[in-house]
């Protein structure tokens, strides 16, 4: 580790710097020492010659190069902070696209859902050049339930930069980001985006994110970190708020300012697979960074893991990231991020090593599941009529393909063949493998969403979620009120902006959390934003209230008809319309008391030898609610569950052989 001392300034510690500066506040102390831009580091490099002081360099790290013409770079972000959109511009910056192109917003996210939703949830790599460096580029995903994407992105990458909104600042899943880079001792590049927000608030959120790596425990190093201020929408960026040009040369001047890769170049092969893809023609592929050595197509490696038995393998093909596509590359050394195929078994996790020192690097360790669902075969009476896989056999073979790039996902055995337990970091998590699957042909049942408990130290314990939420101030004490019922403790309130948004943080159970995101939305008619991030097991909360409503259920097996809708809708409120096909038990409403209530939706007018007055139409029926994977799974509870198939979502109680 190097000190700099020069006329450009002195780069020390953040807390050492404070120490320094007198005759200034707590928040201007923090921007002096902090908010160092890219452009007053290049001004030292200018000044009069510095004085180095250098640390003696220990034998372990003697066989360790740096390579000058490499940064590996993952970008993470709270929800929305602008990640992908960063990267898009980057790429715009660099030149990756004709003049004349057309390019779609979010073009990182090019999964069907990711699309639909507006969210990141696969880590995606991309590659661009600027002055004369590689700088290879992992787009994260935002979400906490995809947390698991995050943790095995930074094994990758030897810096980050860290987005976080000129409005809101750090969120929940800030924190949880930032906690995995400083635990994983990586240098931090802060990125202010959405600098063009006339309700901006660059020095609040800059004090803001320096509490939050000092409380997070991070380095003197560390919290000495550059921040960059942009518009990654409009493309501008620059050192400080008031001095933005209409080009992001800033940022990408502070990425060159993140650790280059320390790499053994004349080692033997040690490579950590990180990431698994699929290519039609190529087959599997494997995506990590080389820690060591150099890899080659139509070479022989061993790929081991520590609790595994080596395999010798035949690497085919290897390819290097280039822009937003790959590029074959006859070898690849230590520093890149580079892509494999021909390896037929290797899982995440795995070191890909030279046959000679088959030396297996420590697995990635990820945060354990915290939410549980069953999966079961379809056993309804509409069973097999849309479903292209149906069986247990499939579903059972397509879940454990999912474990192979899914490494926060657990699946479990049951005592029936026919049901599996599906393990993972939250509903969100679960949804999006569901919603796969169903596009995918498969028909299979889910059941509610359950947390998993603990023992620790003898105490039952149950995972919390820390949540935040955004209202009007009008509707704060109904979200307050639903919290409150369901065991949630309120750890901070803040005050309220020109808009009249006010944030208020709550420490609550996970089970408290299911099925609560629709009951907000009403209490604030839609105004609400809440985002969590797991806390933490602590001790059993106790029993929660119970559903206030309950559901109104099929009578029998049918076609849903206008006459019939017209006699069930004084009893609550429908989910099926006028000619919808229906079996016994599903539920088809929400009944407006507590408790089930069948009624027959399928009835028909009897026949007379009278001709009507009038004729049939349906002024009297009245709206009906429209439900999505993510409600049906929200409002699904014990005893009940959810019939996905390619074309229909349907709930239903399940029925026991004693009731039979």
């Amino acid at each position: 580790m190097m000190g700099f001392v020069g006329v450009g300034g002195f780069c020390g510690s953040a807390a050492g710097q404070k120490a320094r500066i007198s005759g200034q506040g707590l928040a201007s102390a923090r921007r002096v020492s902090v908010a160092r831009s890219c452009r007053s580091r290049v001004s030292m490099t200018l000044a009069e010659p510095m004085v180095e002081t250098e640390a003696p360099v220990s034998a372990s790290e003697e066989s360790f190069v740096e390579r000058d013409d490499i940064r590996n770079i993952a970008i993470v972000a709270h929800v929305d902070h602008g990640k992908t959109t960063l990267v898009d511009a980057l790429l715009a910056e660099a030149k990756v696209f004709r003049e004349n192109q057309t390019v779609q917003e979010r073009v990182m996210d090019s999964n069907d859902l990711e699309r639909e939703r507006g969210i990141t949830i696969l880590a995606k790599n991309a590659a661009i050049n600027y002055e004369d460096v590689k700088v290879n580029i992992v787009d994260t995903p935002g979400h906490a339930d995809f947390g698991g994407e995050v943790e095995r992105v930074l094994n990758m990458v030897d810096g980050v930069l860290l987005v976080v909104d000129a409005v809101e600042g750090p969120k929940p899943q800030t924190r949880f980001v930032l906690k995995k880079a400083i635990e994983m001792g990586h240098k931090i590049v802060v990125v202010v985006n959405k600098i063009d927000r006339p309700n901006s608030r660059p020095d609040y959120v800059l004090d803001s994110t320096f509490d939050l790596f000092v409380e997070l425990g991070a380095s003197d190093e560390q919290t000495d970190f550059e921040v960059v201020y942009c518009s990654a929408l409009r493309k501008v960026s620059g050192p400080s708020p008031d001095e933005l040009e209409d080009n992001l040369k800033a940022v990408l001047d502070c990425i060159l300012t993140l650790p280059k890769p320390k790499v053994k170049v004349d080692g033997k092969l040690q490579m950590m697979v990180s990431n698994v893809d699929y290519d039609e023609f190529k087959g599997r592929l494997g995506i990590g960074r080389i820690l060591s050595g150099e890899v080659r197509s139509k070479s022989e490696i061993t790929v081991c893991h520590p609790e595994k038995d080596p395999k010798k393998q035949r690497i085919s093909e290897v390819f290097a990231f280039n822009n937003l596509g790959k590029a074959s590359v006859d070898s690849a050394s230590a520093g890149d991020l580079v892509m494999f195929a021909g390896v037929e078994q290797f899982d995440i996790g795995d070191t890909i090593a030279d046959t000679s020192a088959p030396t297996p690097l420590p697995p990635i360790a990820v945060e354990e599941p915290t939410v549980r669902m069953s999966f079961s075969v379809n056993t309804t009476e509409f069973a097999g009529r849309e479903g292209k896989y149906v069986t247990s056999r499939n579903l059972r073979d397509r879940l454990m393909k999912e474990l192979e790039k899914n490494v926060a996902m657990r699946v479990e055995n049951t005592d029936s063949a026919d049901t599996f337990i599906v393990c993972g970091r939250g509903p969100l998590h679960l949804t999006i493998l569901i919603e796969t699957m169903r596009r995918e042909g498969f028909e299979f049942l889910v059941g509610p969403p359950d947390v998993i408990y603990k023992k620790i130290d003898g105490e039952q314990c149950e995972p919390f979620e820390t949540v935040d939420i955004e209202v009007q101030e009008e509707y704060m004490g109904g979200v307050v009120d639903l919290l409150g019922r369901r065991k949630g403790l309120m750890t901070d309130m803040g005050s309220c902006n020109a808009e009249g948004m006010c944030s208020v943080t709550y420490v609550i159970p996970t089970r408290g959390l299911l099925g609560v995101r629709s009951a907000i939305l009403t209490a604030t008619r839609g105004t609400a934003i809440m985002t969590t991030t797991f806390a933490g097991y602590q001790p059993y909360a106790g029993d929660l209230p119970k559903k206030d409503q309950g559901s109104l259920l099929a009578y029998e097996t049918g076609k849903v008809t206008t006459y019939g809708v017209e006699g069930a809708q004084d009893r609550g409120k429908l989910f099926v319309k006028p000619g919808e096909e229906i079996y016994k038990n599903q539920i088809v409403g929400l009944h407006q008391r507590p408790g089930n209530l069948n009624i027959n939706v399928c009835k028909t007018k009897a026949l007379t030898n009278f001709r009507a007055s009038g004729k049939d139409n349906d002024k009297n029926v009245q709206g009906f609610i429209d439900l999505s994977l993510d409600d049906c799974i929200e409002y699904i509870g014990q005893g009940e569950l959810v019939e996905l198939t390619p074309e229909s979502i349907r709930m239903l109680v399940k029925v026991t052989k004693k009731q039979k």
